[in-house]
């Protein structure tokens, strides 16, 4: 593929017009409900149209988002229709499918999720419970609407045929402490509920004789698989865990809230400094370029739009909330469409180490 080619998306045959624009891969960070924030992001940037994508890597919620954008934009394909629409579509379907499945968080004061001490004492059982009972001993059927749910909203057959894009999915392997990257040719639905398994609230799951839990342990999102097995040089990373917290915490909720923000941005950060010191390397031709490749850092933050809210609210997936945090996904694509879009295939809008680093 051309230089051109790379930054541009592939015209495809079968939709009702051009898919085209310039590339990006996207980086979609899990964060439970506040995975509606990367919905609205992914709205955003489908509707406004300029933008096409290579490759998605996603843990957890990032990685639900991952798979319904691509079952979606390859539904629109094979039906001849605008891929972006129908990818639009499938989101919309599967997020208000998630606001519908009854949930004991969603009956708190909507107040109790921006106030951290309200949202504290709202999950104090369920926090006991996850304590004193393993997901085994508090679900022995091991019911989980969400893998219903899925089975519903994605064909993985035919995903695995005809994928529009290099799907990345991160799990955590629960033995080994290893991360493991499911890829969109081997993808099954199990793999996607390895990558959303928290150990604290579902039984690890076993794929190929091995078992996973949470992906965001060791890569929220993982980066790397996005460097060898695509083209394009631009990243777009959504990141909806904040790396910074005005007030330090003093409950214990507060803090163990705290301890897993830290946890799940661990592994991003690591990445990110390897990203950084090998962007240097390349700047100052102290490696062969041609078996590195330049990144160009984008991202859509969600600490500012999210910081009112206590971690959580992540547990809460009442349509309404669910839909408010997809109104605020939508205001930051459209930020970032309007002052960073111009960068991409030319040079990075975030600088990581002053950002990240």
């Amino acid at each position: 593929m051309t230089d051109t080619g790379a930054r541009l998306g592939r015209r495809r045959s079968g939709a009702s017009g051009p898919v085209a624009g310039p590339l990006v891969n996207l980086a979609l960070q899990g964060g439970g409900s506040h995975g509606a924030f990367t919905w609205g992001v992914l709205d955003g940037l489908l509707e406004d149209g300029r933008v096409a994508f290579e490759g998605v890597s996603g843990a957890s919620a990032g990685a639900m988002n991952g798979v319904v954008l691509a079952e979606g934009w390859r539904r629109g394909l094979a039906e001849r229709r605008d891929p972006r629409e129908a990818a639009r579509e499938q989101l919309a379907q599967f997020w208000r499918a998630v606001g519908d499945v009854p949930n004991a968080m969603a009956l708190a004061s909507p107040l109790a999720w921006k106030v951290p001490s309200l949202g504290g004492s709202a999950v104090t059982l369920f926090d006991l419970m996850s304590r004193f009972y393993s997901p085994s001993q508090a679900n022995p059927f091991d019911i989980n609407p969400l893998r219903d749910l899925l089975a519903r909203q994605v064909d993985f057959d035919a995903l695995r045929a005809r994928a529009p894009f290099q799907l990345f999915i991160c799990a955590t392997n629960v033995k080994t402490g290893r991360a493991r990257i499911f890829r969109g040719k081997e993808l099954r639905l199990e793999m996607l509920m390895a990558s959303a398994a928290l150990p604290t609230a579902f039984r690890a799951v076993e794929v190929d004789g091995e078992f996973y839990w949470d992906g965001g342990y060791m890569g929220n999102p993982a980066l790397y698989p996005l460097f060898s097995a695509t083209r394009t040089r631009d990243l777009l990373l959504v990141q909806i865990n904040p790396l910074a917290r005005d007030a330090v915490p003093d409950t214990p909720q507060e803090i163990l809230e705290r301890v897993n923000e830290i946890s799940f941005n661990a592994s991003l950060l690591h990445e990110l400094r390897a990203i950084d010191f090998v962007q240097r390397l390349l700047h100052d031709r102290r490696i062969d370029p041609t078996h590195y490749k330049g990144i160009l850092m984008h991202a859509i933050d969600a600490e500012n739009y999210l910081a009112s809210y206590g971690a959580t609210s992540k547990i809460n997936t009442s349509r309404a909330f669910l839909e408010e945090i997809f109104g605020l996904g939508r205001e930051a694509a459209a930020a970032w469409l309007e002052g960073s879009l111009a960068s991409v295939g030319h040079a990075s809008s975030v600088d990581i180490e002053e950002r990240y680093l």
